[in-house]
């Protein structure tokens, strides 16, 4: 009896083992799951200027999402509930094929991208991941040109030398969250993908792979 005893608890322990290693992963964007370029139940598109543009497409990556802006601005958006310090590597592939012609964040005359990943957080406070026309990879600085809106902008790609190429990014969001707001992060809450260029008058172009949440590097 002691012996089964001793063998369960092996098993048990090295269960608990492999689940504290195992992937862990939150899909919140498969383009596989769209049809014709209409979202899932569980996706809403917003307008705020123009007429959205959205496709589905076929690249390096596989399956992918085609956002198309002619002087507009629109965004897919979804609902989650992740722990950002559970799954706290926010992982995605991007490409943009062209940047709205002058774009710069950092003026709300000019405040058009190409491609934005927007993290929202249970205490309405925003992390932006941006492809940006003219500021610098590695800009970060607050992006709220509202009272009492709280976005703060990672720029992750600039320019045009890897235009048309498929790009991987990774993001430590909970890290992001404590440099942005200088506090513990609470749970994420939604997560939208932008694009826009009603600001600058110009035309952009941006295609997305799958966007995911995991509790390790990839």
């Amino acid at each position: 009896m002691q012996r089964i005893f001793l063998l369960l608890a092996l098993v048990l322990s090295l269960f608990i083992g492999f689940a504290r290693t195992a992937q862990l992963a939150v899909m919140v964007l498969n383009p596989q799951t769209w049809g014709d370029g209409r979202p899932p139940s569980d996706w809403q598109i917003k307008v705020h200027h123009g007429k959205p543009m959205i496709s589905t497409c076929a690249g390096a990556v596989g399956s992918c999402l085609d956002l198309k802006s002619d002087k507009s601005s629109f965004a897919l958006e979804r609902s989650v509930d992740v722990d950002p310090y559970e799954t706290r590597y926010l992982t995605w592939r991007w490409s943009v094929a062209e940047l709205p012609d002058g774009g710069d964040f950092r003026h709300a005359w000019t405040d058009d991208q190409a491609a934005q990943v927007m993290v929202g957080f249970d205490d309405r406070k925003v992390l932006s991941y941006i492809w940006d026309t003219t500021a610098p990879k590695g800009t970060m600085q607050n992006a709220s040109s509202i009272p009492l809106v709280h976005i703060f902008a990672f720029v992750c790609e600039s320019g045009a030398a890897d235009l048309n190429r498929w790009l991987s990014e990774l993001r430590d969001v909970a890290a992001d969250y404590e440099r942005a707001y200088g506090k513990t992060a609470p749970h994420v809450k939604g997560l939208r993908i932008q694009i826009n260029s009603q600001h600058t008058g110009t035309m952009a172009e941006s295609l997305f792979g799958q966007v995911v949440f995991r509790n390790k590097p990839e």
